[in-house]
């Protein structure tokens, strides 16, 4: 056993530090970037640092050790108000499943309004509108290796659409928990979008060359998944019977942009009433995160769970967004 732990924390850091020693330059270059929008206002409200601390369906998005903590069954689902009217739901399953593990499954898709076709010959509108959507379809597992150390695996199907031209792939996700037994001191690592490359096809990319001789593709070029790692810690600060104030911090290191970093702090009364705020450093736009959340029974071990969450967004203003759940 010993042996696996070593065996699935070394290969997080190998990972995680041979895909980004390559991609250091490629700022701004990469794909598919709906996969970047967090999902779940509760760990929003935090300021995304998520990676130690999620323990329901939404680890499927942040970290998919997180499953191991789900006890029944968790219900998630989250709608973002984006910046530019573009909008993304999410929603997501996890539930134990006796003497194996956790399961889980999500769904994310991103959608925005109609633009109109423009050409060289038409370049203010042809009067045909377009639309571009994309989605991702998630499955994983996780489970306690020992009585301390999750690990925890998913595999996404990943889709965008751009008018009639499509790109399509499949992604992995990788993540591990760690309960020190130093207190309520918890360490979370997670390397997501690990996978190849994507390529656009379609009709629209068939064009004539000048002299009408022949017919070609136009050449368009694959694009890496905006993979990232995380390493984070979260540390329960106070903690009794009606109070608990938990503080947790992430290190970011995606492949498209600079190391990143965010801070946050939830406090919780009777585990019923939630008041969250965080911080993230070294973004371009985003700074401050807010928000809160209920959880109310509704029968015997049933909950239904309310977040929401505030982000600044400087000069792009501020993103919304609400989660629902249920527990059971």
């Amino acid at each position: 056993m010993k042996k696996v732990i070593t065996y699935c924390t070394a290969l997080l850091i190998v990972i995680g530090g041979s895909g980004f020693a390559a991609d250091y330059t490629k700022t701004g270059s990469v794909g598919a970037q709906f996969l970047k929008i967090g999902v779940g206002s509760r760990y929003q409200g935090l300021g995304e640092a998520s990676v130690a601390i999620v323990n329901d369906a939404y680890s499927l998005y942040w970290n998919p050790a997180g499953l191991a903590n789900i006890e029944g069954t968790n219900i998630s689902f989250t709608n973002v108000n984006w910046i530019t009217d573009v909008t993304l739901n999410y929603v997501s399953l996890g539930t134990r499943v006796e003497d194996f593990g956790t399961i889980g499954f999500s769904a994310t898709l991103l959608s925005m309004g109609e633009m109109e076709v423009t050409t060289v010959d038409n370049p203010d509108g042809t009067g045909e509108m377009f639309s571009a959507n994309s989605f991702a379809l998630s499955a994983g597992y996780a489970r306690f290796l020992t009585t301390r150390l999750a690990f925890g695996v998913s595999i996404k199907y990943i889709y965008e659409k751009i008018y009639r031209e499509t790109s399509g792939g499949f992604a992995f996700d990788f993540g591990t928990q760690l309960h020190t037994g130093f207190k309520s001191l918890r360490i979370g690592m997670n390397i997501s979008n690990l996978g190849p490359e994507m390529e656009f096809s379609g009709p629209d990319l068939n064009s004539t060359v000048d002299d009408g001789a022949a017919n070609g593709n136009i050449a368009v070029d694959s694009y890496d998944l905006p993979l990232t790692f995380r390493l984070g810690m979260a540390f329960d600060l106070l903690e009794n019977m009606d109070n608990r104030l938990t503080m947790s911090v992430e290190a970011k290191h995606p492949n498209d942009n600079d190391q990143q970093a965010s801070i946050g702090s939830e406090y919780c009364f009777q585990e019923k009433y939630f008041l969250r705020g965080g911080y993230k450093l070294n973004y371009e736009e985003q700074g401050l995160t807010l928000g809160g959340g209920l959880h109310a029974p509704v029968g015997q071990n049933k909950e239904v769970v309310f977040d929401y969450a505030w982000s600044d967004f400087g000069r792009l203003e501020s993103v919304h967004r609400f989660s629902v759940g249920f527990q059971f």
